[in-house]
Formats: structure tokens, C-alpha cells, sequence
């Protein structure tokens, strides 16, 4: 169920990511804050989401996967955990506290909980394998339910989830510094790191492995190279604490360069950015200019800036893609499709497993995340298909939270619908973690990962940068924060 794995090689080496363009002001594109009459029902939708992380916590102190909550009773806990769903729970226990959900104390005492489980599982090269038994903190070898067996992989990008909580976590609680200083003092991102050849480009992109498979020391096929996507955060995270050069973020490709064949035909030019011949693309959606994603969905836009503040350090860069990336979801899914509903983002399909789902236009890979389950795409130069092509549409409610800064009204109403229409919201749990917005048909279970996503994006509106305060210190505001400042999208 691992999404991350899905940004696989295209061209020169380089992962690539997609968006559609939209229109938006003219000058930088400054976050929306919510109404102070929305406050209440916020903070609700926060507590319940945050029982639903304490739901999935284990005695032994992670973040499960998923929960099931389809019964009458207590909810059904996954037996497995990823590094993505441990960050999960870390920094939304310390939006709980922060939002006065639960004390002090409480935090302290749960942090200290999960810190201590992390301390115990096995690690290589200083990182976390892609999957352990949540309940005891064992390697999986095997997936529970099927038997199948599973390979012992080093994620990058799920790593620097896990990270990014800890952090997190040192931040909010002092008395942790050091215990999670010395689990972070081996976790060298250099470990990944292919440096760039300009002899070979290919061979050497100056980009992130995916990963690494521990039982054979085989890297992935593929480097995470597209710009506008969730593994951005491990180039943060690397480039901040200086184990990755800063021209790292400048190998990242904003679409794929003009010869690759791809979703869309970009636009744009080539320039120079720190001595780094940089091919500044883009899209364009529905006569919007937009930097893509690699395959149109929510999530990989818009995570990383649930806590690195990208738009305020790059308001007419970063902020600007991003709220044209909010409005291309919103008109796919209220004029393209005709759902009625938007937001789309990878999920659990309401019918039983798991896909992405995006807005193909807006992605680089060619027929990448479509937005319904029968996966309908676009063409680019080819008419779009009529809205009753797309059946079986599914809208996922983490999708919503993450647009709050750029779209807040119609985020807000968006949601309130999914609740007052499907029964999409969990009394008790937050919103459940998609609809068929074709059939009515909603999802069974709560995902670690999309719930914390909706936990940060709900504490950045409620309390604006509650979670933002170690990555605007030290290297991020030193190392990162300039080259922000001086990126220049051709939109």
C-alpha cells in the first residue's frame, strides 16, 4: 500500500511530477485564513481525528497503518506500521497539545512512549525499514492477512516522514532533544545520494534513490526526481542538515525536459540557478501556467507544506503552483467530471483496497492517477472526455484539509458536503477516508497517513505554524530558505 513507490523513472533518470495550471493573483499568493466562525467546528473535526490516532496507537507505542471502523465496537487495528504512520502519530500528538486537546503531561508521556519503541527497532544505515509489527515492533517478513513475503527495504521518502515527526517531537518536548539527537546522528542522507555527472546525467542525476532493498544492498531502479512531490521533504531535511548539496534541489526536475514523453508538452526555458543549467517548465491547465506533480494528486503538492512554509518563502514560485494546483482539483471535479464533490489524492477505495487517485492533467507520468476508480484519463489535445465517462469518482477528505490555506470557504463546504450527503464523517473518528461519490459507497477504514495529514493541516489553520517551528530554524532557514527564495517558475 506503500504510495511512495509509485514515482518511478522516466527520461534522464528523473521521477517526474504533474499539475494543471489555474488562474490566481497576479503578485504572491498569500495563505487564506479561515473564518473565525469556522473555529469551532475545526477544533471538532481536530478532536475527533485525534482520537482516531489514539485509536490506532499500540500499547507498544506505534501508529498502526489503519483501522477498521466498520463495527459497532472499538476499531480494528492493522498489525502493521511504515515510518510514515509513526511520524503520523508523533506530530499529531504534538498538534493535540498544542491545540489543547490534551495536556502537557499527556503529550510528554506519549511522546516519550513512541520515542522509546522507535529506539528499539532495527535499523541499517541509520534508517527505519519500510515495515514493522506495530503491536511489538518486529521486521515484517511476511503481510499480514496473506502471508505474502515482504522484502526489508530503506524508503528515503518514508524515512523523512518519520523524521519530520521526530523533530517535531524534540521541538515541542526539550527533555527529548538528546535521546532523538542520537537516533538522528546515523541517519546520513548521503546514503541515498547519487551525486551529479554531467558526463552521465543518467547514471549520475544528483538526485535521491528511492530506496534500498537490506537483504541484497540493491538500490531501486529509479531516483526521485520530480520537483513538486512528497519526497521533496527527504531533500529538505538533507540539504538542511548539510549531508546533500545544496544544488541537489536544482537537479530536481520541474516537469521532464522537453524531449521526454510526458503527460503534457511543456513550456519554458532553460536558465542558470547557482552555476546548475535548470529547465524551468511548465503545464498548463484550463489557461493556468502550473509546475506538475508526478501524477495529479493532492498529497504530493501539498504535504511538504504542511510544515516547510514554501509559499511564504516563495510566494510567487512555490505559493503560486500551489493554489493553482487547489483550483485545478476543484474545477476537475466540479466541471470536468461533474462529481459534484472534489479532492483527490491516493486512498483506500471505498469498495475495498487501495489506489491513487489525482487529476491526470495535471500529472507528468502519461495516464497517471486518474480520478475515479474505472481510471477515465485525459489526452492532452484531445477533447476532454464528457463528465459521464468518469464513473465511480472518489473524493478523499485529506485532500480537502491540505487545500485550507489556498481555498478555505470552498474547502470547508466541500467537506460539510461528503458529511451532510454520504455520511462521510465518523462520529468519534474524523472523516472516514473515501467516498464513491457515484454510489454513496464510503470507506470502512481510517488511514494513519491520511489522517495525519488532516491532524497537521487542521493545526497549521487553527494555529498557524504549530508545526512549522523546527523547519525555520538552522539549516532550513540558513540552507533552505535561500534557495526558495530564489527559485523563479516560468508560470
Amino acid at each position: 500500500m506503500n504510495r511512495r513507490t509509485f514515482l518511478t523513472a522516466a527520461g534522464t533518470g528523473a521521477a517526474a511530477l504533474s499539475l494543471g495550471a489555474l488562474t490566481a493573483p497576479a503578485a504572491g499568493a498569500a495563505a487564506q485564513p479561515v473564518r473565525g466562525s469556522d473555529s469551532p467546528l475545526l477544533l471538532r473535526w481536530f478532536r475527533d481525528t485525534y482520537r482516531s490516532i489514539e485509536a490506532m496507537t499500540t500499547d507498544f507505542g506505534l501508529a498502526v497503518d489503519k483501522i477498521d471502523v466498520s463495527g459497532p465496537g472499538t476499531p480494528v487495528q492493522s498489525r502493521q506500521t511504515s515510518p510514515t504512520n509513526i511520524g503520523c502519530g508523533l506530530w499529531s500528538t504534538v498538534a493535540a497539545a498544542g491545540l489543547g486537546v490534551i495536556d502537557d503531561a499527556t503529550m510528554r508521556r506519549r511522546l516519550e512512549h513512541t520515542v522509546r519503541a522507535v529506539e528499539k527497532l532495527e535499523r541499517h544505515h541509520g534508517f527505519w525499514l519500510n515495515w514493522y509489527d506495530a503491536h511489538d515492533g518486529s521486521v515484517l517478513t511476511q503481510w499480514p492477512g496473506t502471508g505474502d513475503p515482504v522484502r526489508p527495504f530503506l524508503s528515503s521518502v518514508d524515512n523523512a516522514w518519520l523524521i519530520t515527526g521526530l523533530r517535531i517531537a524534540a521541538d515541542a518536548v526539550p527533555a527529548l532533544r538528546p535521546r532523538i539527537a542520537r537516533i538522528l546522528a546515523t541517519a546520513d542522507w548521503s546514503y541515498y545520494y547519487t551525486p551529479y555527472d554531467p558526463a552521465d546525467p543518467v547514471a549520475g542525476p544528483g538526485q535521491l534513490r528511492g530506496g534500498f532493498w537490506t537483504d541484497t544492498g540493491e538500490p531501486t531502479g529509479h531516483h526521485y526526481g520530480a520537483l513538486n512531490t512528497e519526497p521533496r521533504m527527504a531533500s529538505y531535511l538533507g540539504i538542511a542538515d548539510g549531508s546533500l548539496p545544496a544544488d541537489h534541489y536544482w537537479h530536481l526536475l520541474r516537469t521532464m525536459l522537453p524531449e521526454h514523453e510526458q503527460e503534457q508538452h511543456p513550456q519554458g526555458g532553460y536558465v542558470a540557478m547557482d552555476g546548475v543549467r535548470v529547465w524551468q517548465g511548465h503545464y498548463t491547465h484550463r489557461g493556468r501556467k502550473i509546475v506538475p506533480s508526478w501524477g495529479g494528486s493532492m498529497f504530493e503538492a501539498l504535504m511538504v507544506p504542511l510544515f516547510v512554509p514554501e509559499a511564504e518563502w516563495s510566494p510567487s514560485s512555490w505559493g503560486l503552483t500551489h493554489q493553482r494546483y487547489v483550483r485545478s482539483q476543484i474545477e476537475h471535479g466540479m466541471q470536468e467530471a461533474g462529481y459534484g464533490y472534489w479532492g483527490f489524492s491516493p486512498a483506500n477505495i471505498p469498495e475495498g483496497g487501495y489506489q491513487e487517485y489525482g487529476v491526470d492533467a495535471i500529472g507528468m507520468q502519461v495516464d497517471g492517477y486518474a480520478s475515479n476508480t474505472d481510471r477515465t484519463y485525459t489526452k492532452d489535445g484531445e477533447p476532454l472526455p464528457p463528465a459521464p465517462a468518469f464513473t465511480n469518482g472518489v473524493v478523499t477528505p485529506h485532500a480537502s484539509f491540505l487545500a485550507l490555506p489556498y481555498a478555505p470557504d470552498e474547502a470547508i463546504a466541500n467537506l460539510r458536503a461528503l458529511d451532510r450527503d454520504f455520511g462521510a464523517y465518523h462520529a468519534g473518528y474524523g472523516f472516514r477516508d473515501s467516498v464513491n461519490v457515484g454510489t454513496g459507497r464510503v470507506s470502512d477504514y481510517l488511514l494513519a497517513l491520511d489522517q495525519g495529514m488532516i491532524a497537521a493541516a487542521l493545526a497549521q489553520a487553527i494555529r498557524p505554524g504549530l508545526l512549522q517551528r523546527p523547519f525555520r530554524t538552522g539549516g532550513f532557514r540558513s540552507k533552505v530558505r535561500p534557495l526558495l527564495a530564489k527559485e523563479r517558475f516560468s508560470i
